[in-house]
Formats: C-alpha cells, structure tokens, sequence
C-alpha cells in the first residue's frame, strides 16, 4: 500500500527548513512488516504562531519542531497540540539538547528527539521511525474500531434473533395467564408445544453461540485421537431420524468403512450434525438425503446431497455468515439459529478443509466437506486452505 504523509518542519531557521525539505523531498520509506511505502509532501513554518495557524486548516501527521522559537517556544506549541488532542507525531530538534530538555519535550507529548546538527541519514532514521509508529498506531486505532462495531452488529443481531421467540412466548404466557382459550387445559396444548419449540431454538442458537466462541477464541478444549467417520455418520443420521420420519425423507448412506482420522470425535459430529439437519430441514416432504464418505489417502471427504428446496447464486455466496439464514417464503417456517454453517467452516478450517457447495433453486443442494487426517498436516492448511463457496 501506497501512503503520502504531511510533514510540517517548524524551525526560524530558512537553512534549517530548506535543508529538510530537500533530504526529505523524494524520500520515501517502505515498511515490510505492515506491507507499507511512504513517501512525504513537506511544508514549513517559520515560527510557533505560524504553525498553529497552518495546523488549523491543514494538519500534519509529523511535526520536526524546534525547540528554541522566536514568540512562543517549541514546548509551547507542544502543549498547544497536546491540548487540542491532535492525532499528530511530533520530533523536537534543538541545538540545546540536554537530558532535562529531552525528559519536559516527552513529558509534553513529544514521540522523539533529535539533536542539532543532524546529517540527512539521521533524519531520515528518525523519520522513518516516527513514520512507522504513526501507521501502526492508526492502523491498530482502525482494527479496533472495527472490533467494535462488529462487537455492536453482532450484539444487534443476536438481540433480534433473540427478541421474536421471547415475544411469542410470552404472548403465549400471557394467553395462559388469563384463561382467554377456556378453562379446559387441552385447549392450552398448542399454545405449550409452540413454547417450547421456540424454546428449543433459543437453547440451539445459545449453544451455537456457545460452540463459535470457543472456536474462535482457541479455547475449545481438543481431544485428537483416531475417529471412526461412517460410525459418527450413522449416529447423526440416527439422531435425526425422527424428523426424517415426520417429512417423510428418505436419508442414505454409503461410506468407506475404513475412513477414519485423528480428530476431535465432538467436532466431527457437529459437522455431520449440521449437515444432516440441515439436508432434511430444508428437503421437501418426501424428498431424500444421500451421504457419502470416502477416504481419497490424505483426506476424508464427507458428502451430502438432498433433494430440497436449493438456492439462488446470491443466497450460497453469503451462506456461511454468522446469524446469515436464507429467508424467503419457502424458509419462514423453518427454525435455526443461523449460525450452523459458519460452525461449519471454523470446523473445517481447522482440518485445513474446505466446504464447496453446489445447489440448483428447487432441485436440492450438495454440500462437499474436505478434511485432512493428520492434524500436522491441518495445521498448515489453517492458514492456507481456502474457503470454496
């Protein structure tokens, strides 16, 4: 990236300002380590009073200042800046250099200081380091600020999703409370089960949350020991067979009996919990589910198929985000916390995997998981492997 910064020299020396702006007029700096390339557009001033004024209209981001100035001194104009809480670096330069001077110049707001005479490659050592300090302190200041506003939306999201099954069960309650059905207790049944289904979904998405932080933060605790893929498969297929039956949907299952790899047992089975829910979810009634694992040597690819309601290019592309659920009218109706998927591709990251999806609107979806076996070699894949939607 490519960056030009304002730098005021402020010194009643007419020597002293030209000479600076010379050593510094096709100067530029590159900053490896943040992928960086400065150069500088440099003004002057010849005293205090004219650098507060230019300052007022045109604000630099490195001020070389001197000390000694006629009017108003250098540390005056220092506390000026400090006062005003400019987001400014400035280098005292003085021909008094002393250890007291130096300690008030800091003490006041200075980054640095440079004693006079000074060659170029002095200066532009200094420079250099100012510049450093004043990009890597912006750029923390706008990685925060970004934290916190997806801190913000993330909070914003999660009271929403939250908000709608507590209104309606307390709407409910409330029906209850007053008797407004009748006095006969099976007329409240309806009333009790749609709590509790709402109930349920809340319980999903806090323990979805729950699942994301822990993956995001590092802090999942990891048992990695050999894991048996298909037997894992059947137990999630298993586990849903009960809403399978309700819509009526078919699942089946075809699986090299012999995939097996060094993972943690709990993650696979919530990767094979997302998909399966997910593939009888959204399926039509009497639709079918098709699940596949196969050992392809270095990995285990784990697919699922289903026959249900698929999606539009736009809705896949922003699949995989946090609270993202596809809404439309053939969806209202369908509970989730809307943040399976993404679990999904943390999981599968971790695996130095990938998930691939293909999916036609009203034919079905397949969801394709890649995992590697060993978590050496997931390891490297954390910070390379991408990500196919």
């Amino acid at each position: 990236m490519n960056e030009t910064l304002h730098l005021l020299v402020v010194d009643d020396e007419l020597g002293m300002r030209v000479s600076v702006e010379r050593a510094l007029r096709h100067y530029s700096t590159h900053l490896p380590e943040i992928q960086h390339d400065v150069d500088f557009r440099v003004s002057q001033a010849e005293s205090g009073e004219a650098a507060l004024a230019l300052i007022e209209t045109d604000v630099p981001d490195i001020i070389l200042l001197d000390y000694k100035l006629p009017g108003i001194s250098g540390l005056d104009v220092l506390q000026t800046l400090k006062e005003r809480k400019l987001d400014v670096l400035v280098v005292m330069i003085t021909a008094y250099a002393s250890l007291e001077t130096a300690v008030q110049a800091t003490k006041t707001g200075a980054f640095d200081f440079l004693a006079k005479p000074f060659t170029p490659e002095e200066l532009r050592a200094t420079v250099h380091k100012t510049t450093k300090h004043c990009i890597v302190q912006r750029q923390a200041a706008k990685l925060a600020e970004e934290r916190r506003q997806i801190r913000f939306e993330f909070l914003s999201v999660l009271a929403h999703e939250l908000k709608s099954p507590l209104a309606a069960v307390e709407g409910n309650l409330f029906i209850l409370r007053d008797h407004l059905v009748g006095d006969t207790i099976g007329a409240y049944d309806h009333l009790v089960n749609r709590s509790l289904i709402r109930l349920e979904g809340m319980k999903k998405l806090i323990f979805d949350l729950l699942d994301l932080t822990r993956i995001e933060s590092g802090q999942k605790k990891r048992s990695l020991a050999a894991v048996d893929v298909c037997a894992i498969a059947r137990q999630s297929i298993e586990t849903h067979g009960a809403l399978a039956a309700e819509k009526h949907v078919t699942v089946f299952f075809d699986g090299d009996q012999a995939a097996q790899l060094n993972a943690d047992a709990g993650e696979i089975e919530i990767i094979f919990n997302n998909l399966v829910s997910n593939a009888v979810k959204y399926n039509k009634d009497g639709g079918s589910v098709a699940i596949s694992v196969r050992d392809q040597g270095q990995v285990i690819v784990i697919a699922v198929k289903d026959t249900g309601i698929g999606m539009a290019p736009e809705e896949v592309a922003r699949l995989f985000g946090e609270f993202t659920r596809i809404k439309n009218a053939k969806t209202m109706n369908i509970l989730g916390s809307g943040l399976g998927l993404s679990i999904l591709k943390r999981l599968s990251h971790l695996y130095g995997g990938q998930v691939q999806v293909e999916s036609v609107p009203d034919e079905g979806s397949t969801f394709t998981v890649t995992l590697h076996k060993e978590p050496s070699l997931a390891a490297t894949g954390n910070e390379s492997a991408p990500i196919q939607v």
